[in-house]
């Protein structure tokens, strides 16, 4: 099971609901919306631990993820948390360019997408740091398991997701091909 199926089984039909409500539209353009941003939050994280030192720091991270529930937490400081996620992971303005691509391609509101993206990375991060420690997983594992999670992702969402990492980092990777997977909303 992915990081991404298990972020829908914890959130579940209310979770998928509440989400479409934030983004002002239907549950399943909520569910395609967070399968795409699940996979570039993991992409981050494993293009991150793909460095020995953005490894280690990540495993370090994850301590701080361990036996907490983003999943009942308040929205402020779930918000603070996963903004400071996602400006590792993603960079400074890297977490603008995913909101607006997904925003793009699921036609929905960039603003919500900008509040919904940091509510989504500390859950990601506390699941991911539960597989950790269950695991005991150091970080080369971990670095691994996530290059395994990324190759695992929501299918036709590739692209999407090659298309915002060349867009935030100018890696050389193929270029996003479209819309392709919303239409299996």
């Amino acid at each position: 099971m992915t990081l991404t199926d298990e972020l829908l089984a914890e959130l579940g039909d209310p979770g998928l609901e509440q989400l479409a409500g934030m983004l002002g539209t239907d549950v399943g353009t909520a569910r395609w919306v967070l399968q795409a941003a699940g996979g570039i939050i993991v992409a981050g994280l494993a293009r991150s631990a793909a460095y020995p030192e953005g490894a280690e720091a990540l495993r370090c991270a994850l301590d701080e993820h361990v036996d907490t529930d983003p999943f009942n937490s308040d929205v402020a400081s779930l918000t603070r948390d996963g903004q400071h996620i996602l400006a590792h992971v993603l960079g400074g303005q890297g977490v603008e360019y995913a909101a607006e691509g997904l925003a793009r391609l699921a036609d929905a509101d960039v603003g919500a997408l900008m509040k919904v993206l940091p509510l989504l990375a500390p859950m990601i991060m506390s699941l991911f740091a539960d597989r950790a420690i269950k695991a005991g997983m150091d970080a080369r594992s971990m670095a691994a398991d996530l290059r395994r999670e990324r190759s695992a992702g929501p299918a036709g969402l590739e692209d999407l997701i090659a298309g915002v990492l060349q867009g935030i980092f100018g890696d050389t990777v193929a270029p996003a091909a479209g819309r392709e997977g919303a239409g299996d909303r």
